[in-house]
């Protein structure tokens, strides 16, 4: 298979230099078929450009760079296309015999013009793959913007995942095509949005030097009937906060009943160091007991305590795409000594692993990532007969691309008999509201989902995010993230080495501020 790109050779840029696109894991070469502008460019483009890439990105490169020169690869050095993929907004050329002709579209609008003015208009656009033969949606999707810094960024995450759509596409799984409506907005001059980008750029610079940034923070309560299954909110008894040293945060808590005592595992972790660990407080049917206790620590990040109960044997599945697997720990003292007993996959980023089981097969969700784009916007299911393997890619993966319904949030409940998970809600931010969603259809060859409720931060759990959910008998657990003052996190520290660990505990958790 030859697939060819069609650019405009004007605006050439750093994305269109790649030679091949993996596709069933092979790389399949890419033509390039220069065309004329179809559409000028916002005047002084490239150079707010440049200046995003001085300011925002230290010099680093982006694919939304501009380059001067590219190989030239066109269809009479390596035979005529099978597949043509149209980035312009031109007619399609009569002459082309290609067998697909594929046209990216944004918002609804196929060119590089579209996806700059959905950024301008302060969000990402929809991205849809057209058939031009019949006008056919082949798949749809919306990215995330963790890492989409400036007009550039945005551009650059915007291509990247309209790639990995491009390749999902060509491999032959069949697509299930998601319902996605487009942001609305009116779009604004290159100039002051990435001047603006800029100074909200260094005001968050300045805000990193006074506080720790981000600030999770792990909330709590006992509730027998009103929890958030429930309810579809965050009412009923009030959220506690479990009480943290300031200089680390506690984030992704999992509550566990295991050989008759309680405790809730977190990822733990320390803003001087940036890397995470696993650690443990026990609950006693009032509150925390005691001190944390670290569990599970590795020389990359760890997160996200997915914990299963197996044949009479505790085991957990910490996130590690760090190391680019998803690693299986077994409890051999609880609840902190682990071992890590096997692999279930290798070689591939899958962030918040969650398990259940349905219909005699072990389904695994996770967010994952090919190594370019957002962290938070695609959905991947493997299955498999047992849980230590083998684990097999569902025949849609990667199943869907959205923002607002993809990544994982906490454990799967039954209500009623149906299947539902909580899912991160990214609309507006990394991690920023809860979605629960209802599992309508799920096998090894199809998923359908519905969110019924979202959650946000309010005035029951204040803070400007939430994004885990899990539940152990009577005791809820969620997270979010607060301001933390880099002063307050020094004064902390400095009461809990003059106090005991019970004393600490108490005052920390009496303080309303902690709940900001």
């Amino acid at each position: 298979m030859i697939i060819q790109f069609r650019c405009e050779r004007e605006h050439a840029r750093r994305w269109m230099c790649r030679e091949t696109l993996r596709v069933n894991d092979q790389d399949v070469p890419i033509q390039i078929a220069w065309t004329a502008t179809a559409d000028a460019r916002p005047a002084g483009l490239e150079a707010l450009f440049a200046l995003e890439r001085l300011v925002l990105r230290k010099g680093k490169d982006s694919g939304a760079d501009g380059v001067n020169k590219l190989p030239e690869r066109s269809p009479t050095q390596a035979g005529q296309p099978d597949v043509v993929v149209d980035f312009t907004s031109a007619a399609r050329d009569p002459r082309c015999s290609a067998r697909l002709y594929l046209r990216p579209r944004f918002n609804g609008v196929a060119g590089e013009n579209a996806a700059l003015a959905a950024i301008l208009a302060g969000d990402l656009p929809v991205i849809e793959i057209v058939n031009e033969a019949d006008g056919t949606v082949m798949d749809r999707g919306h990215p995330s913007a963790e890492i989409a810094a400036g007009l550039s960024g945005g551009l650059d995450t915007v291509m990247a995942r309209t790639l990995t759509m491009l390749a999902v596409l060509l491999s032959g799984a069949p697509r299930l095509v998601p319902q996605l409506a487009y942001p609305t907005g009116a779009a604004k001059k290159p100039a002051p949005y990435v001047l603006r980008g800029l100074a909200v750029s260094i005001a968050k610079e300045i805000y990193r030097l006074c506080c720790y940034a981000p600030h999770w923070h792990v909330g709590w309560r006992y509730s027998e009937t009103a929890d958030v299954w429930r309810t579809g909110d965050l009412s009923g008894p009030a959220w506690k906060v479990l009480g943290d040293p300031g200089h680390r945060f506690y984030a992704d808590p999992v509550p566990i009943q295991w050989q008759g005592r309680t405790f809730v595992f977190f990822e733990d972790l320390d803003h001087r160091v940036g890397k995470g660990t696993i650690s443990a407080v026990e609950f006693d049917g009032n509150g925390p007991v005691g001190g944390v206790v670290p569990v599970l620590e590795e020389p990359w990040h760890l997160s996200y305590p997915f914990l299963i109960e197996h044949d009479g044997e505790l085991w957990m599945i910490p996130e590690s795409t760090g190391h680019r697997d998803v690693p299986l720990y077994k409890c051999v003292r609880f609840p902190d000594k682990w071992e890590r007993h096997s692999t279930l996959l290798s070689g591939l980023e899958l962030a918040d692993v969650t398990i259940t089981q349905h219909n005699g097969l072990h389904y695994m969700f996770g967010a994952w990532r090919d190594g370019t784009g957002g962290y938070s916007d695609t959905l991947a299911i493997y299955y498999a007969e047992q849980l230590f393997g083998p684990w097999l890619p569902h025949a849609s993966n990667p199943i869907l691309m959205d923002r607002a319904t993809t990544r994982p949030a906490g454990n799967f409940v039954t209500i009623n008999g149906s299947l539902w998970r909580p899912v991160q809600d990214c609309s507006t931010g990394y991690g920023a509201a809860l979605g629960l969603a209802e599992i309508l259809e799920l096998s090894p060859t199809t998923y359908r989902q519905a969110v019924r409720h979202l959650i946000k931060p309010g005035p029951l759990w204040t803070g400007r995010k939430l994004h885990t959910l899990n539940r152990c008998g009577a005791l809820e657990v969620i997270d979010g993230s607060r301001v933390q003052p880099k002063t307050a996190a020094l004064l902390s520290g400095f009461r809990s080495r003059h106090q005991s660990p019970d004393v600490a505990w108490s005052s920390t958790m009496a303080k309303p501020a902690a709940r900001r």
